[in-house]
């Protein structure tokens, strides 16, 4: 048996990200953000409020990072989700992360976070909220590579936010093959 449960937004997993930017004095800013994704093979889409000082300072500098959380990083990451850079001005400070100029982007990376995604603004469209930008280069912390450098998930431990319970749940396990598995039913 199936229940309704009215319109809402349940796709699964909603990933943590992480958005960093740097205010108009060069301070390293963050916020949580768990409505984005990926739009295409090097575009990101994220729902940002204009009213946010990340989205503030995004559309000043054109240039931000987005990291996923990791479950060594949940109580950093909820953090800077609840208190708002408008109003604490220590914000990295307090959630012990460690701000260093993106490589290839005027925006922050923070160190605690192993996958960071360095971003160039392409359009924000005010009445949807959202921000679409270029992925220009993705900085990955040696420790959650594999053998061959690819990124591993049993190494990583994402986080992924459960609107409903207002839950964060670490993905990892592997369960199956992709473009492999499916052609067992050819």
């Amino acid at each position: 048996m199936r229940k309704n449960l009215k319109a809402k937004a349940y796709i699964y997993p909603l990933p943590v990200l992480i958005i960093g930017s740097y205010d108009e004095n060069g301070v390293p800013n963050a916020m949580n953000a768990a409505w984005g994704t990926v739009c295409d093979e090097k575009q990101v889409s994220i729902c940002i409020s204009a009213g946010h000082k990340t989205m503030k300072n995004i559309l000043k500098n054109k240039e931000f990072t987005v990291a996923m959380a990791d479950a060594n990083n949940v109580v950093a990451a909820d953090f800077v989700g609840i208190v708002s850079g408008n109003n604490v001005k220590n914000k990295i400070e307090k959630a012990g992360w460690t701000a260093v100029k993106g490589e290839f982007v005027n925006a922050p990376v923070f160190e605690q976070l192993p996958l960071v995604l360095e971003c160039k603004l392409i359009s924000y469209d005010v009445d949807s909220e959202i921000c679409i930008a270029d992925i220009v280069n993705v900085s990955v912390d040696e420790s959650i590579l594999n053998e061959n450098g690819k990124v591993d998930l049993t190494k990583f431990k994402p986080i992924c936010y459960e609107c409903d319970t207002h839950g964060y749940y670490a993905l990892g396990d592997r369960v199956g093959n992709a473009f492999s598995d499916g052609l067992k039913l050819k």
